[in-house]
């Protein structure tokens, strides 16, 4: 499907001009014996994205990794939401055409994904993968939950504190290979020097709390150091699920 375009405003220069450095991790966690997650990290600081595979589903793993590897096709001077848009969508036709012929009765995946161009990130995502930016000694969730809890939440019928004894809280509305048609939601950000910005699957957000997420990501550190900790966060927390972690700072360049 096609969203709205938003236009944005030219980048004056500064004199400190930004580049963006990152790192990423995916560890299976402490209770899973294998990991249906999939990370894309980008030398060059443009692209990035975390895949959540649906082991309920089956065969989690291999549409995680097609969700991964189609993103990974988005040129550099491609319009970033249109795009993100587009590989997910052809991720979504793949996933479905490889259960067909496998005769698989269900597999898909979660995303979020980031696309950092002349220093605005685009953000893309499906399901419950989420995106938080730090800024000024504040953390904040960029992405909205696709999920039966964030519904519930949205319509008043749970509290935001009651998220993760939820007997639900595992249940997306959105997936990738699950249905013909798919919904995509993208918001785009500025970026600004000391920003940092990280994409994470579900198996870190649900062990790991915002607070201690805000902790970590105020401590003085690099992208790598910053990846590690969080997920040694969550391996201290019990990881009952897959964690993956990516980071991204802007930095000076000199």
């Amino acid at each position: 499907m096609t969203g709205p375009v938003t236009r944005h405003p030219p980048i004056l220069p500064t004199s400190a001009p930004i580049v963006f450095r990152g790192s990423g991790l995916t560890h299976a966690g402490r209770v899973r014996e294998s990991n249906e997650d999939a990370i894309l990290t980008d030398p060059d600081g443009a692209l990035w994205a975390v895949a959540d595979g649906m082991g309920g589903y089956g065969h989690g793993d291999m549409a995680a990794d097609i969700v991964v590897d189609r993103i990974a096709n988005l040129a550099d001077d491609a319009m970033p939401a249109p795009g993100l848009r587009m590989l997910i969508e052809e991720a979504n036709r793949m996933i479905l055409a490889r259960s067909a012929e496998q005769g698989i009765a269900r597999m898909g995946a979660t995303v979020v994904a980031a696309m950092i161009q002349n220093c605005v990130a685009t953000i893309a995502w499906v399901g419950d993968c989420r995106a938080y930016l730090w800024r000024g000694g504040q953390l904040r969730q960029l992405t909205r939950d696709h999920s039966v809890v964030q519904e519930l939440i949205d319509s008043g019928l749970l509290r935001p504190d009651q998220r993760e004894t939820h007997p639900q809280r595992n249940v997306v509305t959105r997936a990738v290979g699950v249905d013909p048609r798919i919904e995509i939601d993208t918001m785009s950000l500025q970026m600004l020097l000391r920003d940092r910005l990280i994409l994470c699957s579900d198996g870190l957000t649900t062990c790991v709390s915002d607070a201690e997420i805000a902790a970590i990501m105020a401590r003085p550190a690099d992208p790598r150091t910053t990846c590690r900790a969080l997920a040694l966060q969550a391996l201290e927390n019990g990881a009952p699920d897959n964690v993956s972690v990516v980071s991204i700072f802007a930095q000076e360049a000199w």
